[in-house]
């Protein structure tokens, strides 16, 4: 195309990116490959290489431009004095008459396209050396939106040109090496999306902090889509499990957390700004900004544009606020994750905990220390000091030179795929983003860790911890004979550790998401007329809002926190424990204290299956109930396996399978197992009998014990005499593990004995157990140990 200055965007593709740049071939690639697949993109037309580089030789500005970089890089001038001359040179030219011509011509037949004599259109900035594989480029020129008729036009086309020299661009091309004319623009004009009147955000095909490669994640905000690539709001965050979505009987939806949303971007009316930004209404933050379907929609469109391109991609998208129609607006390769290994990380642990003084989102999975740098404005940036932790309320391109320079970064606002988050991941430097109060709380001067070795909630604590790193080589990991699973209880660290090759999640605790993620008493939200305390109604409301039916608000967080465990282990079993919370931890639930009665020794109390046919708890159960049918029938996750606790006597176990049944979990049917914790006395007496209304077993090596020996687990005094490896319980746990083998069911273990007692998982192996379960951080020093007790044994 080197004598052609005006292209349509349908007539380039991916080959064309020397001509038009990565952004505007990508856009042509999407709009003429991916029709087929339901994938909208505004129509468009792009300017070429040839016409910047015409432009620049027609107004002899080359050796202005070389002149300016030469006295930056001699520090004759600075980066700011540099960069506003080569602009000034720039804006001071003229286009050529050809060129201005066709640029013009395409105009008016985009607006002929569009339906209107005036076209609203958006002017996007494309460098040649943009959004390659290995420099994201994000953010480094800038887009003007809303513009309209010509004049406008022209001048947004000069002031796309002058943004090849920014200050932040010249910086970061000085960081990779990029010759400054060796790159070249191409300018991307394409209808606007009324998404001022409707909604935007970001969108990619593999999960960004943890690099789990089939989950979609969306990042979406009201109005125009800047706000969340700038970070300066926290967006709403969906997660969607890629290989379910081929199946339209599933809503594989593994996440939906409400962002703050407090402000958003819309057109100006009248005045030199095109935009302004606007506080939202209290509806609009409260609610979500996609409907199920619409999230379902944009994850295809991402499996479909991932496919086409063969690897990761990071995307925006809008929805038309006047047709409620969605876009794609941007497709560009993912550019930090695609470049990990999948067998070769490291692994950080917090030796000691200090005081928490700020959270958010984690970007990256890092820990570092330093003493905190707070700057507020961009004008303070030569303020930071090498390697001090940045703390600020967000950051956008111009912070680039200072965040790269930084051990660690903590900002107020922003989300996963804002600007901090996106940088930080490239630079390959941790950081705590949307945290809300960084900038309040955390002072100058003062020494603070901030830990992203969670998942995907980053803290940040006062003081100097110290901590370890630990460097992982799965392929050096022997093969076991016996399943190795682990145990999950939070879904936000679920996605943490998918590179471990774990047969499945034996043991996946579904108290967790009920006292941190709904945090109310199930029976609270079925009669909040009967919770006591003002306060904790009030709470009620508050957490629920948006929900008409109280009761979908605990079924809905149940199941998504649950698909998220079940994801990354997918199609491998997921054993999902029914909830086992003793009546004391109940009732510290909001709401709780209202439904529970307080007993002396609520371990040995109203728990587990007992809880599930009583009319105390049977509504509530019914719950839990739902939730686990819809993971299953709805989200598509038919590897959750559901696990009984607790349960006492036969009579018990078929009560409990009888209601089950009654609220649509049948054994058998869909496919679905039944699983009993093996953890009293009586289970292992009438293991064969349980073994016929069960599919199989797992071991609860502590209550077992406790139970076994007479020996309180929690008390101090007899913790000497509290060893699972004691010939009473080993002896019991021979006769279950012998018992369920003669009944034809599997049988595992689920607890920390393995790990921390070699000896121990010798004997597990020694009596033919079929799976161990453990906790995460000690799968990999376990599973040799398990290895060399095969090897023992054999």
């Amino acid at each position: 195309m080197t004598d052609v200055h005006v292209v349509w965007l349908e007539d380039v593709g991916m080959g064309d990116v020397p001509s038009v740049g990565g952004k505007n071939a990508s856009l042509g690639e999407l709009t003429r490959s991916l029709l087929a697949s339901g994938v909208r993109v505004p129509e468009g037309f792009a300017t070429t290489a040839a016409a910047y580089r015409a432009f620049i030789a027609a107004n002899g500005l080359e050796p202005g431009i070389r002149a300016a970089i030469d006295e930056y890089r001699a520090g004759r001038k600075t980066l700011r004095e540099s960069g506003e001359a080569v602009r000034e040179l720039i804006l001071g030219g003229q286009f050529p008459p050809d060129i201005a011509a066709d640029i013009r011509e395409h105009y008016r037949a985009l607006s002929k396209r569009t339906g209107h004599g005036t076209a609203s259109v958006a002017v996007r900035s494309s460098a040649t050396a943009e959004d390659l594989p290995d420099a994201s480029f994000a953010g480094q020129q800038e887009t003007f939106l809303n513009i309209a008729g010509e004049r406008e036009l022209m001048e947004a086309c000069r002031r796309c040109y002058a943004s090849l020299f920014t200050d932040r661009a010249i910086s970061y091309r000085e960081i990779k090496g990029f010759d400054h004319l060796e790159v070249a623009l191409s300018i991307g004009v394409q209808r606007m999306v009324r998404s001022d009147l409707g909604a935007s955000g970001v969108m990619f095909s593999i999960d960004t902090e943890s690099g789990f490669p089939r989950s979609v994640l969306i990042s979406a905000a009201w109005g125009l889509g800047e706000t969340v690539v700038q970070g300066s709001i926290n967006p709403d965050k969906y997660q969607v499990f890629k290989p379910l979505l081929s199946n339209p009987r599933f809503v594989p939806i593994i996440e939906k957390t409400l962002g703050a949303k407090e402000r958003k971007m819309v057109y100006s009316r009248g005045g030199h700004a095109r935009t302004r930004t606007v506080d939202t209404s209290d509806q609009e933050r409260r609610s979500f900004v996609l409907t199920d379907s619409e999230i379902v929609t944009l994850a295809r469109w991402a499996v479909a544009v991932e496919d086409h391109y063969g690897r990761p991609m990071d995307m925006e998208w809008a929805r038309d606020g006047s047709t409620g129609e969605l876009f794609m607006v941007q497709a560009r390769p993912e550019t930090v994750q695609a470049r990990r290994s999948g067998s070769v990380f490291s692994v950080y642990h917090l030796r000691e905990r200090g005081r928490l003084l700020a959270a958010g989102a984690a970007v990256g999975e890092a820990i570092a220390h330093g003493v905190s740098c707070v700057i507020r404005d961009a004008k303070d940036i030569d303020n930071f000091r090498d390697g001090d932790i940045l703390v600020t309320r967000m950051t956008d391109p111009d912070w680039v030179p200072i965040m790269q320079r930084a051990a660690g970064i903590v900002t107020d606002h922003g989300g996963p795929t804002s600007h901090a988050a996106i940088v930080s991941r490239e630079l390959g430097v941790p950081a705590v983003v949307g945290t809300g109060n960084g900038t309040s709380v955390l002072e100058d001067g003062k020494p603070i860790t901030l830990s992203c070795a969670g998942g995907e909630d980053g803290e940040v604590y006062e003081g100097t911890l110290a901590f370890d790193v630990e460097d992982v080589d799965l392929g050096a990991l022997p093969e076991t004979r016996t399943a190795v699973m682990v145990n999950i209880a939070s879904p936000s660290a679920a996605f943490q550790w998918w590179r471990l090759p774990a047969a499945g999640v034996g043991l996946a605790r579904m108290e967790f998401i009920i006292s941190n993620l709904i945090r109310i008493h199930p029976m609270a939200l079925i009669h909040p007329e009967r919770v006591k305390d003002p306060g904790e109604a009030d709470r009620i409301r508050e957490l629920t809002y948006g929900y008409d039916d109280l009761k979908e608000y605990f079924v809905d967080v149940l199941a998504t926190g649950i698909g998220k465990i079940a994801a990354p282990y997918h199609p491998h079993p997921v054993i999902v424990r029914l909830s086992d919370f003793k009546s004391n931890e109940y009732a510290h639930l909001i709401g709780g204290g209202s439904f529970e009665v307080a007993e002396e020794n609520p371990m040995l109390g109203f728990r587990g299956a007992s809880r599930y046919y009583h009319e105390r708890y049977r509504e509530g159960f019914a719950l839990e109930c739902r939730a686990l049918k819809r993971v299953r029938e709805q989200l598509g996750f038919a590897n959750v396996v559901v696990m009984v606790p607790f349960c006492r006597t036969l009579q018990e176990a078929d009560m409990v399978i009888r209601v089950m049944a009654e609220n649509g979990l049948v054994r058998g049917e869909e496919g679905l197992q039944l699983y009993m914790m093996c953890e009293i006395p009586s289970n292992v007496i009438l293991a064969t009998e349980f073994a016929r209304r069960f599919d199989g077993f797992s071991i609860g090596s502590n209550d077992l014990t406790q139970l076994v020996l007479g020996v309180d687990r929690d008390s101090e005094q007899l913790a000497e005499l509290f060893d699972e490896r004691d010939e009473a319980v080993t002896s019991m746990i021979a006769q279950v593990i012998g018992k369920a083998h003669a009944a034809g069911i599997r049988i595992g273990i689920c607890g920390q004995g393995p790990s921390n007692h070699p000896d121990f998982a010798q004997f597990l192996v020694s009596q033919g157990i079929d799976s161990i379960s453990l906790n995460p951080d000690t799968y990999l020093r376990t599973v040799p140990v398990i290895a060399a007790a095969e090897k023992s044994a054999s």
